[in-house]
């Protein structure tokens, strides 16, 4: 009996370091990504300067609650759903 469990702890070992592994590597880093993209969102005002996720750089105009109305370099004046936001230009 001792020695089947020995057995099973030693076989669960390696799943579990490399479960470990994944979780630090991979799992964590993409949350924290996440996070700071969020509160990224969350922090935009007017007059911000941002990349869409299609490649467009625009500037914030007004904030509503679940878009951004935006205004194109030629002076157009866009409504973005905030899932759209890729990042904030820093001047």
């Amino acid at each position: 009996m001792e020695g089947s469990s020995a057995d099973l702890l030693s076989s669960l070992l390696p799943l579990v370091a490399l479960f470990g592994i994944f979780y630090f590597l991979i799992i964590r880093p993409q949350q924290k990504q996440a996070k700071a993209h969020k509160e990224m969102i969350a922090g935009l005002q007017k007059g911000d300067k941002i990349v869409t996720n299609g490649g467009l750089m625009v500037e914030v105009s007004k904030v509503e609650e679940t878009y951004f109305a935006v205004k194109n370099s030629d002076g157009s004046e866009l409504r973005l759903a905030k899932e759209f936001v890729a990042r904030k230009i820093e001047d």
